[in-house]
This record gives structure tokens, C-alpha cells and sequence, in this order.
């Protein structure tokens, strides 16, 4: 199956028989055909014509000569514009239409067994999840399933951030505005109800805090009241006052009843789940370590810092003055704990790129204290979604949940659906479950075929379009294909050989599209892109859409003809199936 492979070895023999001269297999490195010209693989001609003392076209038709005489997957060879072009027999593609057919595994790669960890979703129990949030779930889901296919053992964690300064924010205006108020009592999600009162302490704190600055020096202090309770209740968690335990597992439960039924409706599952308030004072040991190594210092009011100077990170508290861990300390001991667990060859943290700068500490913090894993500790970062009103902001309340998010793309898909009279007669339960899986689907899609790095602008009504770069338009596709196979079903499938030129360029361009699935598996594996897995479906389909129209199933008089194209069609349709499994997005047969 690896026709990259025989050419390029083809290529390094041709130019040693020909010209004596050796070159590594990098020199040697095709490219795929552009669209307009003819053949499926280029080998480009002009870096070779100095050594070779030979213009272009004569050294480009030498060396497609010998290939085509010596190698048995060859057809023919044109040269263009510099770029010697292989064209595949069709022989050959029916061999690997019929492999990928007969393989139930194909796609996945051969078992590499690299023990690796990713760390997503990381929510802290202060609000409810939002669009952000759904990033990082995809990310880290489709992720996981594409270094599963790529052989290695996967482990997918969570880490709650579920205590801190900002969880103590949530509780102090609870305590001071709640008057008993319970997600029964009041029919609001847990975590939007905690929600609530974060974006509620907010407002009191911009409320005192404009206090402050209207009468400087005529108050005792300089900090708003507010602010000063979620300290001192940070302080007395610590230090396991009953009081400040028991409202902070009673919100905490809250939060986790409704942060389990967003995973629910989002399909995420996770291996294992860490909790902060359980790290943080392994943390603590490793702070205590690392003063003993003289790595970490005391500074003047009693914090704890490290000095990363020479990594051009400068100086990074550790604890501060008053004892209280900060977010890295937590990060240091779950590190540890998490190796302990595990392991791990690769730690993989899928992070908003606006944390960069916390792993850079991180990671050179654990090498310095000697941790051997620490070079094996990787940041995903990616980019931020925005809406077409803006950027989201958690504290003055204005983002946009995750589950206010899954039930407008529901509503939006019932719309689009509705109009668009492209739906099949279902009754109204299959209705209301096609409904979730297109708006999950169209959801997961739109945010997972960027790049992560990239930003991106969310619009809800351009991800469900049929006809549009979307996950619907490939739900479609499969569908479409699924209800080819239902009316093959009645038709006598026949064997046999197709002769040379019997195959559309854009009958081989799809094959070819299928033969690409494990180097598409194999890219986003090693880049952690799945953009990577979800355009290459996205091309796939098209292609697909355009062999429909193109050639006709049914009414192809000749019985050869007619069994290759269902042959390919359920190709086609095994491997979108594949590629959108990898991404977590389901496919549904009808539509």
C-alpha cells in the first residue's frame, strides 16, 4: 500500500544507475500531483539538474523512463513546469479499494506503545462551562482517539480546579446574598447557580471598589470588604475550618452534578479525574523540596519563588506570603502524581494559549528539581473563540455557556432542517435524537477544523450549513451514501477486472483520497492537529459529492462498472465513518 515508498526508492535508484549519484530519501521526496495536470504523485526535477549536468526535461524524461520500465505500479509520466508526474494504474487502485474494503482496521496504525497522558476540560467549580471550554473538550477528546489509532496507550484525565482564591469568591457571595437558595429550590443547574454568585461577587467588589476610589484616603483600607473575606475564607479552607468545608463540598456537589451532565450531552468521558484540593498539598511537599535544594528561596514578606532567569522567565511565586498555595502549586504535585499513576512518555496539557507562559514555569520548574518526566511534558495551547458580539468574559457574566450553546445549535439545526426540505420523513423521536447529533456534530466540527493555535469566530448558523465547509455537509454525505447502499441491496454485485483506463481521473482521485487515511492519522498524531482529521474528511466528501453527480450508480448498464462504484461508494463511506469517529462525531444513516 505504500506507493511513496516504491517510487521514492525507484527515484534513488534511477539517479545512481543513471548518473552515479546517491541521494537520501529526503532528496527524494514526492509531492502530491496538483489538480490541473495529470498523475497522482510529482517528483519536483530542478534541484537535481546542477549535479546531474542536465536541463529539466531531458533529466526529468531519463529518470521517468527508468521509473516506469522498473517499477510495476507506473503507468505513465508527463513532465510540467519543472515536476516529473506519476500516473498510478488503475489495477493498482482497485488492489487498494479492495484492501481497504476487506480490512475492518484499516486506518489504524501499527501499535507504537507510547504511554501518554492528556490533561483537558480543567474547569473550575466557580461557573458553569462555556464555548471556551468546548474547545478544549474537543480538542482534547479527538486527540485522544488520534493517538489511540496511531498505537498509543492513551490515558485522558481531568483536573477540577475546585479550590482557590476565585472558588472562594463564589462562596462569599453566597454567604452573603444566597439566603438558602439550592438548585432545587430555585430550578437553576448547579453550576450556573454557582455561576451566579461569581458573577454577583463581581459586581459588589467593582461596587466597593469605585467606593474606594472616590473617597481615597478617608477609608481604613485600600482593598474592598468583599475581596477581603474570599482572602481570609482562602486562609481558614486551609486550614480546614468546619464551616467553610462543609458550604465548599456542598457548592462543589452542585457544580459536579451539573458539570456531569454537560459531558453527558457532549459524549466526554474521562479515564481518570484529579481534584486540586487533593494535589495542592503535594504541591506544598514539593515547595519544601525544593527549599532543602536551595533551588527554591524565601523572599522578604515570606513567599516562596523560584528564580528561572536563565530560561528568560524571571522570578515566579511559589506560595504565597501567608502560606496559601497558588495555581502552579497545585500543578507541581499533580505532575508528580500523575507520573506515579502512569508513567507517562508524553504529558500532553491542552491550555488556552494565554497560559503558555505557567508551562514554560512549569516545566522548567520540575527540571530543575530533577524530574526525569519533565522533558517529556507538552503544551497544546489554542487560540480563543469569540462571538460576533465580542469576546467573552466570565466575571461580568456575559459569556456564552456550554449548555446554553448545545440548545441553540439544536434550535438552530430544527430551523436549517426545516427549511432546507432535506430531511427524510422520521418520526419525532428520531427527529429530536437527528437533531442533537447534527448540532453536536456541526458544533464539534466548526471547532475542531481550525488549527488549534488559530482563533476563531463562532457562528452558530454557519455551522449547520448542508452545502458549506461543515460537519453537516459531511453527516449529509454519509447519509446520502448509506441510502445508496439501501437501494444496492436488491443489485447483484459482479467481480471483475477493470481494464486500463476504465477509471475517471476523479475515480482514482478518490481512491487515492481512501489510500491517504493512515498518513492523515499519522500527521495529526504527530502534530496533536486534529484540523488535520476533520479537513481531510471534509475533502474526502467533497470528492465523494463530486463522483455522485458525475457517474451514475443505478443506470450504469455495464454490471463491472456498477459494482466498483457501490464498492467505492461503501469505501467512502467506512472511512468518513473512521475519520468522524476520531473527531467523537457521530454519523447518522439517514437523514
Amino acid at each position: 500500500m505504500q506507493l511513496e515508498s516504491k517510487l521514492t526508492l525507484a527515484l534513488q535508484k534511477a539517479f545512481l544507475v543513471i548518473y552515479q549519484l546517491p541521494l537520501s530519501k529526503e532528496s527524494c521526496a514526492l509531492q502530491y500531483t496538483r489538480k490541473e495536470f495529470q498523475g497522482t504523485f510529482s517528483f519536483p526535477i530542478f534541484p537535481h539538474c546542477k549535479s546531474c549536468h542536465e536541463q529539466p526535461n531531458q533529466l526529468a524524461e531519463k529518470i521517468g523512463k527508468w521509473v516506469q520500465t522498473h517499477v510495476d505500479i507506473v503507468a505513465s509520466y508527463n513532465v510540467i513546469d519543472g515536476f516529473l508526474n506519476f500516473v498510478i494504474y488503475d489495477a493498482v487502485w482497485l488492489s487498494i479499494l479492495k484492501t481497504i474494503d476487506q480490512n475492518p482496521l484499516y486506518g489504524r496504525l501499527a501499535g507504537q506503545k507510547s504511554s501518554i497522558v492528556i490533561e483537558f476540560s480543567c474547569p473550575n467549580t466557580n461557573k458553569p462551562q462555556h464555548l471556551g471550554h468546548l474547545r478544549n473538550n474537543f480538542l482534547g477528546d479527538a486527540l485522544a482517539k488520534i493517538l489511540d489509532a496511531a498505537g498509543h496507550m492513551v490515558h485522558k484525565v481531568n483536573l477540577i480546579n475546585d479550590r482557590g482564591i476565585h472558588i472562594c469568591k463564589s462562596m462569599v457571595a453566597y454567604q452573603q446574598f444566597g439566603a438558602g437558595e439550592t438548585p432545587t429550590s430555585s430550578g437553576i443547574k448547579g453550576d450556573h447557580l454557582v455561576g451566579k454568585y461569581y458573577v454577583k461577587f463581581e459586581q459588589v467588589y467593582k461596587a466597593q471598589l469605585a467606593l474606594i476610589e472616590t473617597h481615597k484616603g478617608d477609608l481604613p483600607t485600600a482593598i474592598p470588604p468583599i475581596l477581603q473575606e474570599a482572602q481570609e475564607m482562602l486562609v481558614d479552607w486551609e486550614k480546614g475550618d468546619p464551616a467553610v468545608m462543609d458550604l465548599w463540598q456542598k457548592m462543589n456537589e452542585w457544580v459536579y452534578d451539573g458539570f456531569n451532565m454537560t459531558y453527558n450531552q457532549l459524549g466526554i468521558v474521562f479515564d481518570k479525574t484529579y481534584y486540586e484540593s487533593d494535589t495542592y498539598l503535594l504541591g506544598k511537599e514539593i515547595v519544601k523540596e525544593g527549599l532543602r535544594k536551595k533551588i527554591f528561596y524565601p523572599k522578604e514578606d515570606g513567599a516562596i519563588a523560584v528564580d528561572l532567569s536563565m530560561h528568560g522567565l524571571g522570578e515566579k511565586i511559589l506560595l504565597r506570603s501567608n502560606g496559601t498555595a497558588v495555581y502552579i502549586t497545585q500543578d507541581l504535585g499533580t505532575a508528580d502524581l500523575r507520573y506515579a499513576d502512569y508513567h507517562f512518555d508524553n504529558m500532553i496539557y491542552v491550555v488556552g494559549n494565554e497560559q503558555a507562559y505557567h508551562f514554560k514555569v512549569l516545566f522548567a520548574t520540575m527540571a530543575h528539581l530533577g524530574r526525569s518526566y519533565a522533558h517529556f511534558m507538552h503544551h497544546l495551547p489554542y487560540g480563543m473563540v469569540d462571538l460576533p458580539s465580542g469576546k467573552m468574559k466570565s466575571r461580568e457574566g456575559n459569556v456564552v455557556d456550554a449548555d446554553q450553546l448545545i440548545e441553540e445549535m439544536i434550535d438552530t439545526v430544527m430551523l436549517y432542517t426545516e427549511n432546507s426540505h432535506k430531511i427524510e420523513s422520521l418520526n419525532q423521536q428520531e427527529l429530536k435524537k437527528l437533531h442533537h447529533i447534527l448540532a453536536i456534530g456541526a458544533l464539534k466540527f466548526f471547532l475542531l477544523r481550525v488549527a488549534p493555535q488559530k482563533k476563531i469566530l463562532f457562528n452558530p448558523s454557519e455551522s449547520v450549513d448542508f452545502q458549506g465547509d461543515t460537519g453537516t455537509f459531511i453527516q449529509y454525505t454519509y447519509a446520502r451514501i448509506c441510502s445508496v447502499q439501501r437501494k444496492a441491496k436488491d443489485i447483484q454485485m459482479v467481480s471483475c477486472n477493470i481494464q486500463q483506463g476504465s477509471l475517471s481521473a476523479l475515480e482514482q482521485h478518490l481512491i487515492f483520497q481512501l489510500y491517504r487515511l493512515p498518513a492523515a492519522i499519522e500527521e495529526a498524531a504527530k502534530t496533536y492537529m486534529p484540523s488535520v482529521i476533520a479537513n481531510y474528511a471534509l475533502t474526502l466528501a467533497k470528492t465523494y459529492n463530486k463522483f455522485y453527480a458525475s457517474y451514475p450508480i443505478y443506470r450504469e448498464p455495464n454490471a463491472c462498472m456498477r459494482s466498483f462504484r457501490l464498492l467505492l461508494s461503501s469505501c467512502v463511506g467506512n472511512v468518513l465513518k473512521k475519520s468522524m469517529t476520531l473527531l467523537a462525531i457521530e454519523l447518522p444513516e439517514k437523514m
